[in-house]
This record gives C-alpha cells, sequence and structure tokens, in this order.
C-alpha cells in the first residue's frame, strides 16, 4: 500500500467515526457497483447519504472537495440508484462529501451536506 492509498483509508476512518459521533447508521463501505464505488452509505434520520470522502495531507492544489468533479458525481448518482434497486429500498438520497485534511497525525472533517444534486436530462 503506498502513502496515499494510505492516507486516504485512514480518512476514510476519520469519516466514519465522525458520521457515527453524529449519529448517522452506517450501512454499508466501499460498496461496488460495475466500475463505481461509494465510500460510505449511511442513513440520517430519513435520508439515504452516499458519502464520498477526500483526503489530502496539502490543499496546495485546493479544497479535498474540489476533487468531486462532475464525472465523480455521476458515477456516485449511478452507483446509488443501483443500491436503492438492490435494497429496494425507498428513500430520499442525500449527497455529501466529507473534505479530510490530514496533518501530522491529526484529522480535521469538513462535512458538506447536499454537497450536489442529480442533473436533470432534458431530452
Amino acid at each position: 500500500m503506498n502513502e496515499t492509498q494510505k492516507t486516504g483509508g485512514e480518512g476514510e476512518t476519520e469519516a466514519l467515526n465522525y458520521l457515527r459521533s453524529i449519529g448517522y447508521e452506517i450501512l454499508e463501505k466501499n460498496w461496488r457497483h460495475s466500475n463505481q464505488e461509494i465510500d460510505i452509505i449511511a442513513k440520517d434520520k430519513t435520508f439515504l447519504v452516499i458519502a464520498e470522502v477526500k483526503t489530502r495531507s496539502s490543499n496546495a492544489f485546493g479544497e479535498p472537495e474540489a476533487f468531486v468533479n462532475r464525472q465523480k458525481q455521476r458515477n456516485l448518482i449511478k452507483a446509488a440508484n443501483a443500491y436503492l434497486e438492490k435494497k429496494d429500498l425507498m428513500l430520499e438520497i442525500r449527497f455529501d462529501i466529507l473534505s479530510v485534511m490530514k496533518n501530522g497525525e491529526n484529522y480535521k472533517v469538513n462535512h458538506i451536506q447536499n454537497a450536489f444534486y442529480p442533473i436533470l436530462n432534458r431530452s
């Protein structure tokens, strides 16, 4: 495992601990559908939360959440739809980003609720 993978894994652990601490029920972590992956699937009251975790040890190239581009959003939306279908759930979905900054051995989690919304295709 390289340093980037190690930092990313530690960031996901920090994000999971953070979500549990504020009362979220963790349903899945690193859930895969086809070539898409959802870092964390959780339940927050009546919402199914699809959470993308981005961890960085420096913000020299921008804040971690800035790296959740439109293609990543589309992939998360597809995977979320597949999850709802597979689990036969009828919950409102919310897409959150957990931006994790590592500073030495310390982590700071910035939780961005409703970070983006699914785009409707107008054909």
